[in-house]
């Protein structure tokens, strides 16, 4: 079951959200928030395993909150429901820690397949919120990111450094492929997909997923 809490500051959407959300049997509503604060708050009581995050909240906005809660509450993911899709929203959100960047007029069974991904360990982008990223970390001067998180190219040595197979689970990882697909996909067990995991983000000095699958498409390896 994946426990949801609905953080908007505008009732209509809380209960729409609520109302299609209740239907589908491995989604559960935990709690509601209006504002960002009362999403720490909240969060902290219900341990919710993802928060669909609007962006534009009073006392404090989604980005600020989505901030805290990877400093806080690491564990709680964060997809991002708004109706922004420029630089100065999607770059931050993602800079905080955000798994998702979805836009509200995404289709109810579209969101419930993006909230079933990242509970999986995914990443989630409307494609202009994908396009301003790739955008952005392939663009020269930001080889570090500027604030996306994303590290400098790896040494040579460091790209030579990966197996054939950690070569592989990086290109799954790329493709949007969770521990489970890639372990079908590569004839694998899951604790050894995570092993490879664990050992290429080390060897690429990469922090999570989110950045590996953006540094394979940045190179030419997805």
């Amino acid at each position: 079951m994946i426990r949801l809490l609905i953080a908007d500051d505008h009732a209509m959407v809380r209960k729409g959200l609520q109302v299609f959300l209740s239907t589908q049997t491995d989604l559960m509503i935990v709690g509601e928030a209006v504002n960002g604060e009362e999403v720490l708050t909240v969060a902290q009581s219900v341990k919710p395993d993802i928060i669909l995050m609007d962006l534009q909240m009073p006392i404090l906005n989604g980005i600020e909150t989505t901030s805290r809660l990877t400093l806080e509450q690491p564990h709680v993911k964060v997809i991002v429901l708004t109706s922004f899709v420029d630089y100065d929203h999607v770059l931050p959100a993602i800079r905080a820690g955000a798994k998702g960047y979805l836009q509200k007029d995404i289709e109810p069974e579209d969101l419930v397949t993006a909230i079933r991904r990242v509970s999986n360990g995914q990443v989630e982008l409307h494609p202009e919120a994908a396009g301003l990223l790739m955008t952005h970390v392939t663009s020269p001067g930001n080889v570090e990111g500027a604030g996306v998180g994303i590290q400098p190219d790896p040494k040579p040595q460091e790209l030579a450094s990966l197996t054939p197979r950690e070569t592989e689970v990086l290109q799954l990882i790329a493709s949007g492929m969770n521990n489970r697909e890639i372990s079908e996909a590569l004839f694998i067990t899951e604790k050894t997909v995570k092993t490879h995991v664990s050992h290429l983000l080390d060897k690429l000095g990469l922090a999570d997923r989110t950045q590996a699958a953006i540094f394979a498409l940045k190179n030419g390896i997805a």
